[in-house]
């Protein structure tokens, strides 16, 4: 096992990214892949914006990511998508939350920022427009970058099977096709890590995740 799999993880505080990042990881131990992780945290424990790398293969020396080599991005939110995709190589896959979630304060952000140059190892953001707006444009803007985009709005289709805040393990979900970890991996994982009272929505979470991936992929197909 030479070849190692790159996975960047992106949101604001309180949406479960170190959770899910946590769950990528402990999954790929338990495959039997050497695995490294790192995390880093905003200003603020919610609100902040925070993002997780993680690579597991055979030898991985480095927890960090370098622009232009994530194979794949899980963003809880457009803004993070936008904000992170120039470290995803040419033709990788970004998982994104279409569930729209505009910054409290804009100048507590960095100026939100579309890549007009994302080429493998290479890329410079731009603004979005005069001051900033949202960027409720993100999802066809990426595909236009030739990135294979997976995004539906998993608060929306997490609050349904009960609990919003399972979005982040629908997310994991919907970016467990591109990952090579059986089901059985990711199930056994969820049981390692989750209290039990959480156990049957997660469940329920991911494999939803998972089916509206496989439907994407066999849509495209």
């Amino acid at each position: 096992m030479n070849e190692t799999t790159n996975v960047i993880l992106a949101g604001v505080g309180g949406q479960g990214v170190i959770l899910a990042s946590e769950l990528l990881a402990l999954a790929a131990v338990r495959v039997g892949h050497d695995t490294k992780q790192t995390e880093v945290h905003g200003i603020a424990q919610r609100g902040g914006s925070v993002h997780s790398h993680v690579r597991f293969g055979g030898t991985v020396y480095s927890p960090l990511i370098k622009p232009g080599e994530a194979d794949v991005l899980i963003a809880t939110e457009k803004l993070e998508a936008l904000r992170f995709a120039h470290y995803v190589r040419e033709g990788g896959v970004i998982v994104m939350n279409s569930y729209e979630l505009p910054p409290i304060r804009q100048a507590q952000d960095r100026p939100i920022r579309q890549a007009s140059r994302l080429r493998s190892g290479q890329a410079q953001g731009r603004p979005i427009g005069a001051g900033g707006h949202y960027p409720h444009e993100a999802t066809d803007f990426l595909r236009s970058k030739g990135f294979c985009v997976i995004a539906f709005n998993a608060t929306e289709r997490a609050a349904a099977l009960g609990n919003p805040r399972v979005s982040n393990v629908m997310l994991l979900g919907a970016a467990s096709p591109y990952l090579s970890i059986s089901e059985e991996i990711w199930k056994a994982t969820l049981e390692e890590r989750l209290p039990t009272r959480l156990l049957e929505i997660n469940r329920r979470a991911f494999a939803e995740g998972r089916r509206v991936a496989n439907d994407t992929k066999s849509g495209e197909s």
